[in-house]
């Protein structure tokens, strides 16, 4: 006899539907084709099993199980429900109705228990497109699935209980879950608040001006002096998310199964911290079969990269491009796949070796021309991607000791979201742009038109400091969106003023 089940597998951060067909004739044999990986092929021992505790069993007949389309590899352990029920209702030993009607998925348990899956999000976003009435996965799953609706989700603990459902012996309780009521509880639940920061008004005013164009920062200091203490509350002066920017970053994190079971939705904005020994195809993505990287999960959030001259040199110029076109795309012999990268970049550094190279007290320790050959770890086009560079120094005692309380993320928040909707009535007519930092050479000029004492400012800089040339569209760029933060249509000498403070690394005198 000859039975279809329906599962899915992920190519990139979407779906394929996979159709298992399973056939039983005479003979005794057992095989599994379609192009399964070693785990899809271990699923044999553990159907076995599982059947077997709860009162079923494998025929001992030949059973041929094929995973269509069959050129596409499937991976994964997600497939043992798909094929235990196939071979159950194949056998006869189950006569259920309407199969072929629901995407089954589930790691099988040798107790017959389920095992949370990856990807459920993209699976049941799939599910619906194509018209299947539901999706039965584990319960541990379920809450992510019933995100998308008009889809039938049903979370199980058990074979049995899909096999019950089947048969109509029992009914299984549909997951029924309020997107935006889920979503919109914790849009504002951050662990870490500026208020807690003591000091440092002039490293959070530069955090400000970066939330609200989407600027890259580099901060440069002496070990101690607060870099991952600030950037660890960047994401809280963000904008908050909106649906469709939370969909896709909780699409992404359920793929690569990071997504936590308590929360069927992210609602903040991801912040991701990788450890400088990380690999190209950790950073951003890839791999035999492909998966998203950090920069990928860091999508509408912040990836953070301390102590960044430890980064090795290629992991550092494989992001130049995501960063420049806010998608990874990887390439293989039988697939290219693409991740969505849109994220803001902060990363933190000493200024060399030692750490106290400008240090206020302390005698920096490093042989001469050390601390050059520490910057120039960094390459050139890695910084021209980085708006703003920002040296951070030591908080002194008086402020460390105050009780002043400094301000709020909240209130930050809002200044960043209003300069964020100027920009977003600026960009309009671009989809691809949301905000300052986005901008190209010919948006610029359209942009950041200078008064003559503005330019006359930018050109006296650019020559007395040494600034290279391509600091000039980055010091317009901050200064337009210091101009937004402001509420002001033009660009004024203040404004300029105060985005040349942000090239530090740009002045050929630094560290020579």
């Amino acid at each position: 006899m000859l039975i279809k089940t329906f599962g899915s597998t992920l190519i990139g951060v979407n779906a394929i539907t996979i159709t298992v067909e399973v056939s039983i004739d005479q003979g005794v044999a057992f095989f599994l084709v379609g192009l399964p990986d070693n785990a899809v092929k271990e699923s044999h021992q553990r159907i076995e099993a599982a059947l077997k505790h709860i009162g079923y069993r494998l025929p001992g007949k030949k059973i041929v199980i094929n995973m269509a389309p069959a050129d596409i590899r499937k991976e994964g352990s997600a497939y043992d429900l798909t094929i235990a029920m196939g071979i159950l209702a194949a056998s006869e030993q189950i006569k259920p109705t309407d199969i072929d009607k629901y995407i089954i998925m589930g790691e099988l348990s040798l107790d017959g228990g389920l095992q949370p899956i990856k990807g459920a999000l993209s699976i049941a976003v799939q599910a619906r497109e194509e018209g299947f009435k539901g999706f039965i996965l584990p319960k541990q799953n379920a809450k992510e699935a019933a995100i998308v609706n008009n889809l039938d989700v049903y979370g199980v603990e058990n074979i049995k209980e899909v096999i019950d459902f089947f048969e109509g012996k029992n009914n299984l309780e549909k997951v029924i879950l309020d997107t935006r009521k889920e979503f919109y509880n914790s849009l504002n639940e951050y662990e870490f608040d500026f208020e807690d920061v003591k000091g440092q008004e002039n490293i959070k005013r530069a955090l400000e001006i970066a939330a609200a164009g989407s600027h890259n920062v580099i901060f440069i200091g002496p070990p101690g002096a607060g870099k991952t203490m600030l950037a660890k509350r960047m994401p809280s002066i963000l904008p908050p998310l909106n649906l469709h920017e939370a969909l896709e970053t909780t699409k992404i994190h359920s793929v690569v199964g990071k997504l936590s079971r308590k929360d069927a939705l992210i609602s903040v904005r991801p912040f991701r911290s990788p450890h400088h020994t990380i690999s190209d195809a950790g950073l951003v993505g890839g791999g035999s079969y492909p998966q998203p990287g950090e920069i990928s999960l860091a999508q509408n959030g912040v990836l953070f990269l301390d102590e960044l001259p430890e980064f090795k040199r290629t992991v550092l110029e494989v992001m130049r491009q995501p960063m420049e076109d806010r998608v990874v795309t990887i390439s293989r012999a039988k697939i290219t796949v693409e991740y969505p990268a849109s994220f803001m970049l902060i990363a933190a550094m000493n200024p060399c070796p030692c750490g106290y190279y400008n240090h206020p007290d302390k005698d920096c320790v490093c042989a001469p021309g050390i601390v050059q050959k520490y910057l120039n770890k960094i390459s050139g086009p890695l910084l021209d991607r980085i708006d703003i560079h920002v040296e951070v120094v030591p908080v002194p005692f008086r402020e460390m000791d105050s009780d002043i309380k400094g301000e709020k993320s909240a209130e930050v928040r809002k200044r960043v979201v209003k300069a964020r909707e100027i920009q977003h009535t600026r960009f309009n007519d671009n989809p691809n742009v949301h905000a300052n930092g986005q901008m190209s050479s010919k948006q610029l000029q359209k942009h950041s038109k200078l008064k003559p004492e503005g330019r006359e400012l930018l050109k006296n800089a650019m020559e007395r400091l040494n600034l290279s040339a391509r600091a000039y569209d980055r010091i317009l760029k901050v200064a337009r969106t210091i101009a937004d933060l402001e509420g002001t249509e033009n660009i004024e000498n203040d404004h300029i003023a105060e985005a040349i403070n942000y090239r530090s690394l740009d002045r050929d005198n630094w560290g020579a």
